[in-house]
């Protein structure tokens, strides 16, 4: 190949360019439409008159609605292309949001949830496809980009929730404000995706229930078996320390330790904010020391934060604790996802389509479980369910790749 043939290969056209940043539009407002409800959460559990045992179950409701429908996606997007369905899921999961946001009763809360859950779900792995797309046409990793922006929409969420509650907005007012802007953003989105399909792209991004039947038919060794259960734990456990700060990161603050209502989401900001910092360094971290080794000091790096910070509490304690969390947690789902999408035996989107599913089972039962621990104890007590996931991970991080020698 020559240098202009090269030249020509990886310098991205202005269609996909746009492309690009279209995408990383949809990124940004799937991670600020959740932040935006999040840091309100205390409010609506006070509202609604819900205990720690049911306002745990209410909140499982989202991601068990995204276990329902995860592996819908593949069939919507091989049918309808990933741009659409991504920006058809996000409008379902704004809407999702913005009744749970209005519901008058823990029932109807929890029911509005698994819809936005469930909707979320299919757009989290449509606007990955898309992305995927994109990124082929580059000819270089860009992946990882759409994900650290994903973290930016998360901060920017939680700020526009901290700012609604220092302003004393009313829930209706706040999610409406949010339903409309990131609305009409993924619809401005949709008009620079890339046109049409790219059925061989999106056909490895995702898996359909009938080739995961197929796969489980035919069998796998038992070597294959371990890895990818090992590398769901370790998803899993990056869920379970990341939901940590999502669902009770707030309220703890709030209400355990006192801190003023403005000051509380700064709990959760904290934590996806450092979650940026960990996924915008970590490609490089992962590239000269490895991925084993990447997962096992952040995971030490989120146990040891996090279990000081529960030892000697205090709101910047508790702040910094949560930041520890986001970053040293910041690459655990990535690396499980992609060591799954290549594990040898296993056609591609098969193992990635496993373990993306099933690593929801970490946000599904952590918020039951914590909030039992809340009611049975404390709050403070059940948030131990973070550095003990991190130490899990820490443990089960001998699957990952080691670092690659230098040729």
């Amino acid at each position: 190949m020559t240098s202009i043939e090269s030249i020509r290969r990886f310098t991205p056209d202005r269609q996909t360019r746009r492309a690009r940043l279209a995408v990383s539009a949809l990124f940004l407002t799937n991670g600020a439409l959740f932040a935006n409800i999040l840091p309100r959460y205390p409010e609506i559990k006070s509202a609604l008159g819900l205990d720690n045992v049911g306002y745990g179950l209410a909140i499982a409701a989202f991601p068990a609605g995204a276990i329902a429908a995860g592996l819908l996606a593949a069939v919507l997007i091989r049918r309808f292309g990933s741009a659409r369905i991504a920006v058809i899921g996000t409008i379902l999961t704004s809407l999702g949001l913005l009744s749970a946001a209005l519901a008058p009763s823990g029932l109807l809360f929890a029911a509005a949830l698994l819809i936005g859950g469930a909707s979320d779900a299919i757009t989290d792995v449509a606007q990955n496809a898309h992305g995927l797309r994109v990124q082929r046409r580059y000819g270089r990793s860009i992946i990882n980009s759409f994900h650290a922006i994903w973290s930016i929409g998360a901060v920017l969420g939680g700020g526009m929730a901290a700012v609604a509650i220092a302003l004393q907005l009313p829930l209706g007012v706040h999610l409406g404000i949010s339903t409309a802007v990131f609305g009409i953003v993924a619809l401005v989105a949709l008009r620079f995706c890339l046109p049409g399909r790219d059925d061989e792209v999106e056909a490895d991004a995702v898996a359909e229930p009938a080739e995961l039947g197929e796969t489980l038919r035919r069998g796998m060794s038992p070597r294959t078996v371990f890895v990818l259960i090992a590398l769901t734990i370790i998803a899993m456990a990056g869920a379970v320390a990341e939901d940590a700060g999502n669902s009770w990161a707030t309220l703890y603050l709030g209400e355990s330790l006192g801190a003023a209502a403005a000051i509380a989401p700064l709990g959760f900001i904290a934590l996806v904010g450092a979650q940026f910092i960990g996924r915008l360094i970590g490609d490089g971290l992962t590239d000269r020391f490895g991925q084993r080794a990447v997962a096992r000091v952040g995971g030490l790096i989120a146990a040891v934060g996090m279990g000081l910070a529960l030892a000697f509490p205090s709101v910047p304690g508790t702040i910094l604790g949560f930041a520890a969390v986001g970053f040293g947690i910041a690459t655990l789902i990535p690396a499980a996802m992609h060591a799954a999408d290549e594990l040898p035996g296993l056609r591609p989107g098969v193992g990635l389509t496993i373990v993306s599913w099933l690593l929801r089972l970490g946000f599904l039962l952590s918020p039951p479980f914590v909030g039992y621990i809340a009611e049975t104890e404390s709050l403070r007590a059940g948030l131990l369910v973070a550095p003990v996931a991190a130490l899990v991970a820490v443990a089960l991080a001998g699957v990952l790749e080691k670092r690659k020698p230098r040729g």
